[in-house]
């Protein structure tokens, strides 16, 4: 299997965070959610695949080519399409002109796909770029990143400030955009449950340490959230433990393969402790994230 990204061995100091000996892979013809808390690193780590930062040591690649900060090299660069929180066009510019700009830039620029996707997002293209509203602007640096040959989307926070129709309608673009196996989506996000919705693979960084990629419908399959009583919870097998949680009501773990944990005979075993047995739910991305995040705060 191809891959769209390659990273390997990346690392990034700043005063007070580091972004630690990471190393992945991104096949093309999927969408990966990348997840993590605010300052987990996700911005710098898409930065720094883009060489829009000095780095310490690693080596990176996108759609084959070797990236290095400050590279003159621009043919890849066709086909690469990025969407960061915050748009970088000039406020007086009117929408329906931006194309004029953009074809100037890109040599693969596409109008008649532009005029589509404005029609497609319902942007107004008689306004500035300043008269338009958060989620219009997110819209419509989606569709310039679109717009020009793009095999590889990168976004962060692509989504935010966007409505629920909207993201919808977004993420499904996103679905078409992969289909033919050729095209790969890099989607940073806070909304975990446009992940859920979207994603092929996940990815999870916290304090700049890249703690698992994963197959997204297999992680589902395989995560499950224990609940009973603190003796019940300590009768699980270490090793499938991700996280523990006690509250005042009863105590929780979080176990990477439940089914394993059904065959072992845990439940009968658990049901000797107390009046009711332990219990096992699904676990969705966001309470994978939260507790493996608050295990490693705890320690």
């Amino acid at each position: 299997m191809e891959n769209a990204i390659v990273v390997k061995n990346l690392t990034k100091k700043y005063e007070g965070f580091r972004l630690n000996n990471i190393s992945f892979q991104i096949p093309k013809g999927s969408i990966v959610g990348f997840v993590g808390e605010n300052g987990a690193g996700k911005s710098t780590t898409i930065k720094a695949i883009l060489g829009l930062l000095t780095v310490e040591s690693g080596e990176i690649e996108l759609l084959g080519h070797k990236i290095k900060h400050g590279d003159k090299e621009t043919a890849y660069k066709e086909h690469i399409g990025v969407v960061f929180d915050e748009n970088n066009f000039p406020g007086d510019l009117r929408v329906k002109y931006i194309h004029k700009v953009m074809k100037n830039i890109y040599r693969t620029w596409n109008d008649d796909k532009f005029c589509r996707l404005l029609k497609r997002f319902e942007l107004p293209e008689g306004k500035k770029v300043k008269e338009l509203s958060k989620g219009m602007k997110m819209k419509l640096s989606i569709a310039v990143a679109l717009s020009h040959d793009s095999h590889l989307l990168i976004l962060d926070e692509a989504t935010s400030g966007l409505d629920p129709v909207i993201r919808d309608e977004i993420l499904d673009i996103f679905r078409e955009f992969i289909e033919d196996e050729e095209h790969t989506v890099f989607l940073s996000s806070h909304i975990i449950s446009d992940i859920e919705k979207a994603a092929d693979y996940v990815m999870m960084i916290h304090k700049g340490e890249l703690l698992f990629t994963e197959n997204k419908d297999e992680m589902l399959y395989r995560y499950g959230i224990v609940r009973g009583s603190r003796e019940q919870i300590n009768m699980i097998p270490k090793e499938l433990v991700a996280g523990k949680e006690e509250g005042e009501f009863g105590c929780s773990a979080l176990v990477k393969d439940k089914e394993k944990l059904i065959e072992s005979g845990y439940l009968d075993a658990a049901s000797s402790f107390g009046q009711t047995g332990a219990v096992i739910d699904r676990a969705g991305i966001e309470d994978i994230l939260l507790y493996i995040v608050k295990t490693k705060e705890s320690k």
